[in-house]
């Protein structure tokens, strides 16, 4: 039996073209950094997705029982190469108007489901 769960959220990029094709760079197939990848995968991140559309960002996750938010978050901060990218992406990243103050990613409301 499938136990994973989903989480969509969304976050905007700087209106710049130029700044968007680099952030898409970071993230074609095989160019995040290593350290990256294996921690969002030692936090029981089963698969993760991110789409574009304009400059709007949208991240499927799907996660294993393991996984906690709270958890992820404090490993984030204590992984110094994490960190660093979390940087590097600061310069492409903007915050939703509704963002909470620091929030960078937001989750998403699932409003439909096709039964």
């Amino acid at each position: 039996m499938n136990q994973n769960k989903r989480f969509c959220l969304a976050l905007d990029l700087k209106d710049d073209p130029a700044l968007i094709k680099k952030y898409k760079e970071y993230h074609w197939s095989g160019q995040a950094w290593p350290e990256i990848t294996d921690s969002i995968k030692s936090a029981g991140i089963s698969d993760m997705q991110i789409y574009c559309t304009g400059n709007r960002l949208f991240m499927i996750m799907e996660v294993d029982e393991t996984f906690d938010p709270k958890k992820k978050a404090e490993m984030d901060v204590n992984n110094p190469k994490v960190q660093e990218w979390e940087r590097l992406m600061d310069q492409f990243q903007i915050p939703l108007p509704w963002a909470e103050d620091g929030q960078k990613w937001v989750p998403m409301d699932k409003i439909f489901q096709l039964a």
